[in-house]
This record gives C-alpha cells, sequence and structure tokens, in this order.
C-alpha cells in the first residue's frame, strides 16, 4: 500500500476506497505523550484540509485535517481507552480514522515519503 502525507503532518493509506489517515512520527514525537484524541462523527464530510480530528497532549491540542476529501468511515476505537498508542505506534496501529474517498485526484497534491522526509 502506498502511503501519503501532508505538509502538516498527517498520513493517508489507500485500501481500495477507504483510506486510513493518522499523523506521522514526526507530529506525535513534537506533541509528546497524548492524553485524548477524538474525530468529527461517522458520516462527516469533509473536504480537503478540513479539521477531522483533534489530539491533544500535555503539552497542546492540535487538529488532525482531512489529507484529501471523504467521509469519515470509522474512529480507531482502542485510542478512546489509550490515546498513547499514537504516540507508541503512530503509522500502525495508532491510526485515527478511516474515510471513504471522496477525490483520488487530490492524491497528487500530497507528498510521498521521500519527499516528506527531506522536508524534516
Amino acid at each position: 500500500m502506498t502511503t501519503y502525507y501532508t505538509t502538516s503532518h498527517e498520513w493517508i493509506r489507500l485500501d481500495g476506497d477507504v483510506a486510513t489517515v493518522g499523523i506521522t512520527a514526526h507530529a506525535a514525537g513534537e506533541l509528546g505523550e497524548l492524553v485524548f484524541v477524538e474525530a468529527k462523527d461517522v458520516g462527516t464530510e469533509l473536504g480537503q484540509g478540513d479539521a477531522a480530528a483533534v489530539v491533544e497532549s500535555v503539552k497542546a491540542a492540535s487538529d488532525i485535517y482531512a489529507p484529501i476529501a471523504g467521509t469519515i468511515a470509522a474512529f480507531n476505537t482502542k485510542l478512546a481507552d489509550g490515546p498513547t498508542l499514537v504516540g507508541d505506534d503512530p503509522e500502525g496501529e495508532g491510526w485515527i480514522f478511516t474515510m471513504k474517498i471522496g477525490d483520488t485526484a487530490q492524491l497528487e497534491s500530497l507528498l510521498d515519503e521521500a519527499a516528506y522526509k527531506a522536508r524534516l
């Protein structure tokens, strides 16, 4: 599966017409230990760049943005009781939400892994 990245440190991984979204290891490291994670309700339609979730750490609260347009399909329910999972495995089990993809052409505006890492 191909993973795409945003300049605001979200990642998106496609599986058919559903995508999984989370924050990068860099973002998780900057935030520190998370104490709360919440996504918009299932069924919420989002435009590219719309706030889709919020993560709160002991340092700060940050919005998580939709990398492309789509509809929230699911929230990672493991995060309700264990928000630190985002920091422990940000690009794996610490994913935040899934979305049904609206416009795959928007993927062209995102970064591949090499381009993302070059920006750090």
